[in-house]
């Protein structure tokens, strides 16, 4: 099949894609489309509830193994699209519609890779092509629940969209719950411990700390707390402050490591919700980030989260489109974005030595 004809073929599939509802944990509806698609293409197809991947033809255990990646979950439409965002509009080169920038174009330009690779014999690696679910709310049917069903996997290619830019590192995610104790009393007299004003140095700390290992390509740990609840009425002096903490870990920290940090640091209780949306990094010396540098493509740390953060093996992320689009009212996607990810992705790959 011509590259042109696969283009043409996937670019369809992601019309279908965003015709087709596919909310995070709800994706079955759009998993049976690329069932259908790949089965058509006469490739076995492997499924863990809404995860799907397949192996090339000539995989080889004892060749080194890539794997492709990307999602097909989205999250839900605002209320300020201007268009269907179900609607797939095309006018010109641009689509329209839920999921088509973020990452609907990725997932199905790595598919067309992995298509144009399929049935080489010659490959001197394997390849896994896998578009899996709740990447948008990290839930627990993502990426991370078909790791060990993959095998032993060399390198990955995650599929978000980043400009054709090479994302060699990524920060990591922490949330914490933070409590600050007080003790209740009438407002109106000098009575109790107001947890509101035991929070304030609290604050300043988050607000002021700096830790001690700043990355070359994500900078400094940051920390923004993003709620704060507290009290119950109006003359009630209130007993507890709670504060919700983003933490966005560099790759010179891991999250327990930080957690500890910040514990030991505070007067308060600090409650970490999970250690497991990791950090990445990949060496600026890695084959594929050399073979990048060849044909052309810029590295940079990304300061968002992706599938990365489920895999315990070296990465890359690069995709079609455009970040500042994801997530927004009338998200689109170029066709020649599209087109020419596929051909920067083949590049990537042919006569690649890991």
């Amino acid at each position: 099949m011509s590259l042109d004809l696969i283009k043409n073929e996937v670019i369809e599939l992601l019309v279908n894609l965003i015709k087709t509802p596919s909310f995070s944990g709800e994706e079955n509806l759009t998993a049976e489309i690329i069932i259908s698609f790949l089965s058509k293409h006469k490739i076995n197809v492997n499924r863990k509830n809404n995860n799907i991947w397949c192996k090339n033809k000539y995989y080889n255990e004892n060749k080194k193994t890539i794997l492709l990646n990307s999602h097909h979950d989205t999250v839900k439409p605002g209320k300020s699209w201007a268009y269907d965002p179900f609607g797939a509009t095309i006018e010109g080169d641009k689509l329209t519609g839920l999921g088509s920038n973020d990452a609907g174009a990725s997932a199905i330009s790595l598919l067309a890779t992995f298509l144009y690779f399929e049935n080489n014999k010659d490959l001197p690696f394997n390849l896994i092509y896998s578009i899996t679910a709740e990447e948008e709310n990290s839930g627990p049917n993502n990426v991370g629940e078909i790791i060990d069903e993959l095998g032993k996997i060399d390198l990955a290619i995650v599929g978000e969209p980043t400009k054709m830019d090479m994302a060699i590192a990524e920060r990591g995610l922490v949330v914490l719950d933070c409590v600050v104790k007080g003790k209740t009393g009438h407002a109106a007299r000098n009575e109790g411990e107001n947890a509101i004003y035991n929070a304030l140095p609290v604050i300043k700390w988050f607000q002021t700390f700096t830790f001690e290992k700043a990355s070359d390509m994500l900078g400094p740990v940051k920390m923004t707390i993003t709620q704060i609840n507290a009290g119950k009425q109006h003359n009630v002096v209130p007993d507890e402050c709670n504060l919700v903490v983003d933490v966005r870990v560099n790759e010179l920290y891991t999250n327990q490591e930080v957690a500890d940090i910040i514990k030991s640091n505070l007067n308060c209780e600090v409650n970490p919700r999970s250690f497991r949306l990791n950090s990445s990094y990949i060496s600026i010396n890695h084959p594929i980030v050399n073979k990048g540098k060849e044909i052309g493509l810029s590295t940079y740390g990304s300061p968002t989260l992706s599938d990365q953060c489920m895999m315990p093996f070296e990465s890359i992320k690069i995709g079609p489109g455009d970040s500042a689009r994801s997530h927004t009212p009338d998200e689109y996607i170029f066709l020649s974005e599209i087109k020419n990810g596929i051909d920067v992705y083949i590049n990537l790959l042919q006569d690649l030595v890991l």
